[in-house]
């Protein structure tokens, strides 16, 4: 018996240091290889990075000379290191930007390892002339980060000239802008009801992509012919400077009224000016004098239900030039309404579309019309239809339209209008044409005579577009007076 006993106690020793060695063993190899993953790298597509920001704004307006630091954070939310092939500024040796990459001072760095459960900076800085004008007013770039077939981007946006810079701004007293600064609009501008926007002769209003202005009260502009005002998208760099659509446009509301724009030019928005409703006086809800609106890529003008006196303006190079739909009340006279189908715009509608009626979410909006046109040229190019002027009436309510001493393309006379002296369908003679090269003069020719001169019919208006004096009793159809 004592010798059995003395013999099981060997065995269950050994038995007791074997599994002592495995228990040892595999918690080395945890160890091990719970070490090795760690120091390992994760080459998964899906391995979790993420950023302390997706964009970084450098809204500080500079007035001098500015210099401007911030960062942003890669983390590595993964157990195991992640190499970045690479972390790299898109514009390169020649942006504005500098970058500086876990301590490295470079446009770009490649095999960039973060450690696991880690992260790191990236600093970003620029320095810039706000006074140069060759700047755009936003100064964009990005910074790539590139792994594991991945490419994740960071955008960097900054004020890159001197200006008044305005961001989702509501006016709620009476204002009056002066020609210091451009005036740069980021998100929308409202003008409250009751409330006067009066901006001077010489100020340029450039809008971004979101940025309409909407009109609840007036708009006054004092353009001159040496000093216009202009609207025009933010993008001042080729080839976006000559792109339609570039911002939204000016909306009149139901409660705005007299608005009066004096040598005032809308450029590149996605449509010019729209009218929603009357004028709440006798005056015309908007009044153009010698103005310019051009490269539109939907409508120039769309009115709905609203009223409209314009003289000597041109119109020019919009998908739609000239919209009025429903009741309405409008004088246009020496006006040019012109289109050439271009890479940027299709001709495909009339230039001068008018009807007493159109569709609405609440079924079909008709309503009385009076309006004239006197001195005035209605023409386009590459077009798929007929005629340039399309009038339309439904029902039985006072509807007046008439056409007085103006050229107009087509093989038809405008249908349901009053006609007097008009030119059917013969060529206007622009001076320059050169659609290939984005070169538009509308002015009439002289070499050879174009049918408009001395065509026209004794109106109120003095000068042209030009702010050139036109001849008494005999003056020519069109924005522009021969000289």
């Amino acid at each position: 018996m004592n010798q059995h006993t003395g013999l099981q106690l060997p065995v269950k020793q050994h038995i007791y240091l074997t599994w002592q060695y495995i228990l040892g063993c595999c918690i080395a190899g945890l160890l091990f290889f719970g070490s090795c993953k760690k120091n390992g790298f994760i080459n998964s597509p899906d391995a979790s990075v993420t950023f302390s920001a997706d964009t970084l704004k450098f809204d500080t307006v500079f007035t001098t000379t500015g210099s401007v630091t911030q960062s942003f954070k890669i983390f590595n939310n993964n157990d195991q290191k992640i190499r970045f092939s690479e972390i790299s500024l898109m514009g390169g040796s020649s942006s504005v930007y500098q970058i500086n990459i876990n301590g490295i001072n470079a446009s770009s760095a490649q095999n960039i390892e973060l450690p696991a459960n880690d992260s790191m900076y990236v600093f970003v800085n620029l320095t810039i002339d706000p006074s140069a004008a060759s700047l755009p007013f936003i100064v964009s770039d990005s910074i790539k980060i590139a792994f594991n077939g991945n490419d994740r981007f960071v955008q960097l946006e900054t004020y890159g000239q001197n200006a008044h810079f305005l961001n989702n701004t509501h006016i709620t007293g009476n204002s009056t802008w002066t020609n210091d600064l451009p005036y740069v609009i980021l998100g929308a501008l409202t003008i409250d009801t009751s409330i006067t926007l009066t901006i001077a002769e010489g100020c340029r209003i450039h809008c971004h992509a979101n940025a309409p202005v909407i009109v609840h009260g007036s708009l006054n502009i004092q353009g001159t012919k040496a000093n216009p005002v202009v609207f025009r998208s933010d993008r001042l760099d080729d080839p976006y400077r000559d792109f339609p659509a570039g911002w939204p446009g000016i909306l009149f509301s139901g409660s705005s009224s007299n608005n009066v724009f004096q040598f005032a030019e809308i450029r590149n928005a996605y449509q010019g000016l729209l009218l929603d409703g009357p004028s709440g006086n006798s005056n015309p809800k908007l009044t153009l004098h010698q103005c310019i609106i051009d490269n539109i890529f939907d409508a120039g003008i769309l009115s709905l239900n609203s009223s409209i006196a314009a003289d000597n303006t041109l119109i020019s190079n919009c998908g739609k030039n000239l919209q009025l739909f429903g009741s309405g009340d409008y004088l246009f006279s020496n006006c040019t309404i012109a289109s050439f189908a271009s890479n940027y715009i299709l001709h495909n509608d009339p230039v001068l579309n008018l009807s007493n009626s159109y569709e609405s979410a609440a079924g079909v909006v008709t309503g009385p019309v009076n309006a004239s046109f006197i001195n005035s040229i209605f023409w386009g190019s590459n077009s798929t239809f007929d005629d340039e002027v399309l009038i339309s009436k439904n029902g039985a309510l006072p509807f007046d339209v008439s056409f007085s001493h103006c050229i107009y393309k087509g093989i038809n006379n405008p249908a349901n209008s009053t006609l007097e002296n008009n030119i059917l369908n013969q060529d206007p003679v622009f001076d320059s044409i050169d659609v290939s090269h984005n070169f538009y003069d509308f002015r009439t020719s002289v070499d050879p005579l174009a049918p408009g001169v001395n065509a026209g019919t004794l109106t109120s208006f003095p000068k042209d577009l030009n702010n050139l004096p036109r001849v008494v009793d005999i003056t020519d159809i069109g924005a522009y007076e021969k000289q």
